[in-house]
């Protein structure tokens, strides 16, 4: 089965303030993380159902080498990215962001 892939438009900024961040602390860092960034979400819509829900409908693919998690859901043939976030951070914090974003986008 074919997936297309769809962004929220928050990505936009989770990828910006990632890119901006790295960026500046090694000059073409930022976009190396854009690249690996399309990359895998382009991985993902190949054959979402592989990764593992880790809440509720949501599932994750990691970086390599960035300990960023992409997070998507699955919608009929749609794969829907609805968030980029640090691994490091309080994982409270990123599924309440989640969860917020996933029912805005219903």
């Amino acid at each position: 089965m074919n997936y297309t892939l769809r962004f929220l438009p928050e990505i936009e900024d989770d990828l910006f303030n990632a890119y901006s961040w790295y960026e500046s602390k090694s000059k073409g860092l930022g976009e190396e993380f854009i690249r690996l960034f399309y990359a895998l979400s382009s991985e993902i819509s190949r054959n979402p159902l592989m990764y593992q829900k880790i809440h509720g409908e949501i599932r994750r693919k990691l970086l390599r080498r960035f300990p960023y998690g992409i997070y998507f859901i699955t919608v009929d043939d749609i794969v829907k990215i609805v968030g980029l976030f640090n691994c490091a951070r309080n994982p409270k914090t990123t599924f309440k962001k989640l969860r917020d974003r996933h029912k805005a986008s219903i």
